[in-house]
């Protein structure tokens, strides 16, 4: 049992959310990558020769951040879209600490962030693994 809207019934908060988390991920990314070449003009190119590492830290401090000031990254906000819990709250700092590890685990993990890819084409309520484990919905943003 959960407060969450009904995708039965109210199919709207659902709708498109699968596209709308590519187009999040891709503005995240660029972000991402701003930030973190910011970062490495900043170290006078010594970043460079930790890049993965630094685009990894620069990314999960991004995603729990964002998420936990507004349950969405700025990407989710350009596309329209957050995460709820099941109770429809936005998320706290530990969720969006523990949402942001499954994802960069599933990204980390091809067949994991195929299967997660899998899951929000095809459930009711869009969810991919890391939502189904932790709880979490991705919802169309009320206007």
């Amino acid at each position: 049992m959960t407060s969450l809207p009904d995708p039965d019934y109210q199919a709207e908060f659902y709708a498109l959310t699968a596209p709308k988390r590519l187009v999040a991920w891709v503005v995240d990314s660029i972000l991402i990558i701003v930030l973190s070449l910011v970062i490495v003009l900043l170290t006078a190119f010594v970043g460079l020769l930790i890049w993965p590492l630094l685009y990894l830290v620069i990314g999960f401090i991004y995603r729990t951040v964002t998420l936990t000031n507004s349950s969405a990254t700025l990407g989710m906000r350009f596309a329209g879209i957050e995460l709820r819990d099941l109770s429809g709250r936005r998320l706290n700092a530990q969720q969006a600490m523990l949402h942001t590890l499954g994802f960069t685990f599933s990204v980390a993990v091809p067949v994991l962030q195929v299967i997660s890819i899998i899951m929000m084409l095809t459930t009711s309520r869009g969810q991919g693994l890391s939502d189904a484990l932790l709880g979490t919905v991705m919802l169309n943003r009320r206007a």
